[in-house]
């Protein structure tokens, strides 16, 4: 099990800078932002994922996972989405999946993580689900072919944003590439306790973020320790139910301090993973 830094708080450093911080914090792994500043696949060619595969070696980092959620490239954070009305955005969306996959190949990476559907806008929930769904199908293939999980991220204020949504849209996916991207926080925000949510949610988990959260279960992204998570529960609940996978801490709010925020999670977690026996690398 390896504890990762996601790359996006990092946006005011270049990718080949944020691998270097997050190794020298001492973190074992690295999710890197599928958009830009940092791995937007159409920036990219062959022998730049060579010279970043290169790196991440030298860095001793493993790739967690390719956090394909953002479209700051094109779009913003949420948009386009996979349930547009228009044609075309929906496209955008769907081959910048296509292309995390290939990237996450290249770097040996065995997910991507991506948006819930995307805020609804007007749209109505029958017309968006069925066009989410004709979305993953059009990319499901690929990530088989290529042994890839595409996890989806339940998030506040999108059309999934809780367990029960998840479970409902699951139902209808015929391919085991589909998974869930576990946001401790997201669950948290969405009035669920994170304890339940992750044993409901267990048989579809590749991948789990980490944050904190105020008692107001505001949507804000906090350095663990400076709000309401009870880690030790959950990472007690995570070796009690068995899970293997990998772990990345997000915090995208400190781009103006990630090193420190990093140092700070770190110190507050690490006494945390040894008192639950979680087996961190």
């Amino acid at each position: 099990m390896i504890f990762a830094y996601s790359t996006n708080a990092f946006v005011k450093h270049s990718l080949l800078e944020s691998v270097s911080a997050i190794a020298g914090l001492g973190f074992g792994g690295v999710e890197i932002m599928a958009d830009r500043p940092h791995l937007y696949p159409p920036d990219y060619s062959e022998d730049q994922i060579l010279e970043l595969r290169a790196a991440l070696g030298r860095a001793g980092l493993k790739v967690t996972n390719l956090n394909s959620f953002t479209l700051f490239a094109v779009g913003d954070a949420y948009r386009p989405s996979w349930i547009e009305p228009e044609v075309e955005r929906r496209e955008v969306r769907i081959q910048h999946t296509l292309d995390c996959l290939r990237a996450a190949a290249a770097l040996k990476c065995h997910s991507i993580s991506v948006p819930p559907g995307g805020p609804l806008n007007g749209v109505d929930g029958k017309t968006a689900t069925a066009e989410f769904h004709r979305g993953l199908e059009r990319v499901m293939p690929l990530a088989e072919e290529l042994g890839i999980s595409i996890l989806i991220e339940p998030e506040p204020g999108m059309m999934i944003e809780n367990t029960p949504q998840f479970k409902t849209m699951i139902r209808d996916v015929r391919s085991g590439s589909i998974g869930v991207n576990f946001d401790i926080g997201h669950l948290f925000c969405a009035n669920e306790d994170p304890l339940a949510a992750f044993e409901s949610l267990l048989e579809w988990v590749g991948h789990v973020h980490l944050e904190d959260i105020a008692p107001s279960r505001a949507h804000r992204h906090l350095i663990p320790g400076e709000g309401e998570l009870d880690f030790e529960a959950i990472f007690r609940q995570m070796v009690r139910l068995g899970y293997s996978g990998d772990i990345s801490l997000e915090l995208y709010p400190y781009v103006d301090m990630p090193v420190e925020a990093g140092r700070r999670s770190l110190e507050y977690l690490r006494p945390i993973f040894e008192k639950t026996g979680l087996p961190i690398e």
